[in-house]
């Protein structure tokens, strides 16, 4: 393209509002910045800049450009990350928070042994840009919608049920203390929807003394003064290991916690009608991405109720 120097010149200069900060910033002179905006304005035929004071400030044309100049330059840097990635056996991936903490990062290292394919995690939840932010692939709780943009890949299915350290089960369920409900802001529903899919009769008529139990839970919801709510999913659950009451716990989140003994799960788990899935761009999969995809699915297999 003529003019590639200009433009990121401009771009550069655009972003700051000051042709001394744009010089430093590209190692060259505050005269050749000067140099190359006025190559730019000759070939538009427009001025882009006017001075103000000490500095210089965009005309109108000049926003128009910047916003152009802004995307091009953004995708030409997702492209370079992209193939980067690929030559350094490197994958970005964007996982869940508490998946990313409570499960993935305990195995991680067993996909780089195995394959020598270094996983870089970034955590957030909910919709993603791939590709543009850097990414590779996304692992997400598909309780949003997607889009066509992407491919959604099956995982493993969510499973979920009241955990609670091992000392509050005793106290609540031997000495009749009132139940406290953790809840998250990010799940504020988790209790009712699991009350809501669980069979409560089954269950009471297979083991009475749990009834009980049943009964504070659907009180509690929305009488119990001890109720907590917070600020993360995450966060619920550690309060759960911690004996501050019980939590809605979601397979494979706890799984861990309930092999060490940090948490049971007495009335067990049912699906919650969710299911973690791995979204990617809509063409093929790269060999590595397709090796964290087949790892990943094979190490979530075994991470459901039994």
């Amino acid at each position: 393209m003529r003019h590639l120097k200009a433009f990121q010149v401009f771009n550069v200069a655009a972003s700051v509002e000051s042709y001394s900060e744009a010089a430093k910033q590209l190692n060259i002179t505050h005269g050749a910045v000067s140099k190359q905006i006025r190559v730019l304005e000759e070939h538009l035929a427009c001025s882009l800049f006017y001075k103000q004071g000490r500095g210089v400030r965009l005309t109108s044309e000049g926003e128009l450009l910047k916003g152009y100049t802004e995307q091009a330059f953004s995708a030409l840097q997702a492209g370079v990350n992209v193939l980067s990635m690929q030559n350094n056996n490197v994958l970005e991936v964007s996982c869940e928070p508490t998946l990313t903490m409570r499960w993935l990062m305990p195995r991680i290292s067993e996909f780089f042994a195995k394959f020598g394919i270094d996983v870089r995690l970034s955590t957030a939840g909910g919709p993603v840009r791939l590709g543009a932010s850097g990414l590779s692939l996304a692992i997400r709780r598909d309780d949003f919608e997607a889009g066509t943009d992407y491919q959604k890949l099956f995982l493993v299915e969510e499973w979920v049920g009241p955990v609670f350290s091992s000392q509050y089960w005793e106290e609540i369920s031997r000495k009749n203390t009132d139940v406290t409900c953790l809840h998250s802001e990010t799940r504020p529903e988790a209790w009712k929807n699991w009350l809501s899919h669980f069979d409560i009769a089954n269950s009471a008529q297979k083991q009475p003394e749990r009834n009980q139990c049943l009964n504070q839970f659907k009180s509690a919801l929305n009488t119990s003064p001890k109720n907590h709510t917070m600020g993360h999913f995450y966060f619920c659950l550690q309060a759960a290991v911690d004996g501050l009451g019980g939590a809605i716990g979601s397979y494979p989140l706890i799984q861990d916690d309930l092999t060490r003994g940090n948490l049971i799960a007495p009335f067990g788990f049912v699906k919650s009608g969710f299911n973690y899935v791995l979204l990617a761009e809509q063409d093929q999969l790269s060999y590595n991405e397709e090796q964290f995809s087949d790892w990943l699915k094979a190490e979530l297999a075994k991470s459901v109720p039994q």
